[in-house]
């Protein structure tokens, strides 16, 4: 695998951000360089819970945000593929709406440690 290729998982055990760097009902992205390639995925924080996803839309491959960070829709209720219009739910990542059904997005296992959000198994 070339170093541009992207990878869809990462090590268990890498610290990401503090669970403060993410506001509740927010998200963030993250693209982390590793020897095989680079990772990108985002995380959702919903009150103290974490949830982790690839950065790709199932539909086309593509990454889900046109503009850094901005993965929900504007209630902040469903993470939203901005090209495509594909709403996925925030907990499970199943496709609720647009052309991805039947689909799920690529769920990144993360936890909160010690108040710090970490690459899980």
């Amino acid at each position: 695998m070339s170093d541009g290729e992207r990878l869809i998982a990462t090590p268990v055990g890498i610290k990401l951000v503090p669970l403060d760097a993410i506001a509740d009902g927010n998200a963030r992205n993250f693209v982390l360089q590793m020897r095989a390639g680079r990772f990108h995925g985002f995380v959702v924080r919903k009150d103290d819970a974490v949830f982790g996803y690839v950065d790709r839309c199932p539909h086309m491959g593509l990454p889900l945000a046109q503009v850094l960070d901005d993965y929900l829709t504007p209630r902040g209720d469903l993470i939203a593929c901005s090209w495509h219009s594909a709403l996925f739910e925030i907990d499970s990542g199943a496709c609720v709406g647009g052309p991805c059904g039947g689909t799920r997005l690529t769920p990144w296992p993360v936890a909160v440690v010690d108040g710090m959000i970490v690459t899980a198994g």
